[in-house]
């Protein structure tokens, strides 16, 4: 998209090996989740994975069994194509269940980030890489509305 290459480093099926696993958004999304033998490549463990969507990442998601009835954050445009594959979509920005994550919006994504650090390093480290990269002079409110949101995402529907 806008010239913008990604080479990747390790095949597909590497992601049977990863700790965290994040699916990112793109226009060719729809075309991932009908390709058959792309998508038998992707075995997920979420007994043992964290697992994270971004916005349209979350058909990726719902097309692998993943989200059951789990519902979904995703972006405005996505968002009839995840409802239509069967998953109840939120009007949030971040939902997280056991270790299956979704974030809906580009600028969730630091709640998706937020999640994968207070999970794997702590809140602690997650709120030191959150002081760092925040705008100057709103250090405080962007640790505290990214823990929040990460807080209301999990807590949501118990």
């Amino acid at each position: 998209m806008n010239g913008v290459e990604v080479t990747g480093q390790r095949p597909m099926e590497f992601v049977t090996e990863a700790d965290v696993v994040l699916i990112g958004s793109g226009v060719k999304t729809r075309d991932v989740v009908a390709d058959d033998r792309l998508i038998s490549t992707v075995r997920l463990d979420p007994s043992r994975q964290l697992i994270g969507s971004q916005c349209s990442g979350a058909l990726v998601l719902a097309r692998l069994g993943l989200l059951g009835d789990m519902p979904a954050c995703t972006d405005m445009k996505t968002r009839p194509f995840v409802e239509a594959a069967g998953v109840t979509v939120l009007d949030a920005p971040f939902h997280a269940e056991g270790n299956i994550a979704t974030a809906g919006g580009c600028l969730a994504s630091q709640y998706l980030a937020t999640w994968v650090i207070t999970r794997t390093l702590g809140e602690g480290s997650a709120r030191d890489v959150l002081d760092y990269v925040a705008p100057i002079g709103e250090n405080q409110d962007t640790v505290e509305r990214a823990l929040r949101a990460v807080r209301t995402g999990e807590a949501a529907l118990r």
